[in-house]
């Protein structure tokens, strides 16, 4: 089996996807989970609490993602050698 790994651009976009998609997703549940909690709610809170969480995220999904572009193959072999040592 050939593996390819993604460059660094395929990682950013598919982590700016998916984290779009949680901003969109976080920008619209907020308003109930505020009700529910008797918090206070105005779009400019919850816009700007939700881009810092979104800014957080991107950067989170990009340094996993370019972690196992690069290491996880060598990690995989690494313990698929301990663990057929052990059989």
């Amino acid at each position: 089996m050939v593996m390819s790994s993604q460059s660094r651009a395929e990682s950013f976009v598919e982590a700016s996807m998916n984290t779009g998609i949680g901003f969109v997703v976080s920008a619209t549940i907020w308003p109930a989970v505020a009700m529910m909690y008797g918090l206070p709610y105005s779009l400019s809170v919850n816009l700007g609490i939700t881009s810092i969480f979104t800014v957080t995220s991107l950067l989170r999904s990009y340094i996993v993602r370019r972690f196992f572009a690069t290491n996880l193959h060598r990690v995989a072999v690494r313990l698929a050698g301990r663990i057929t040592r052990c059989l």
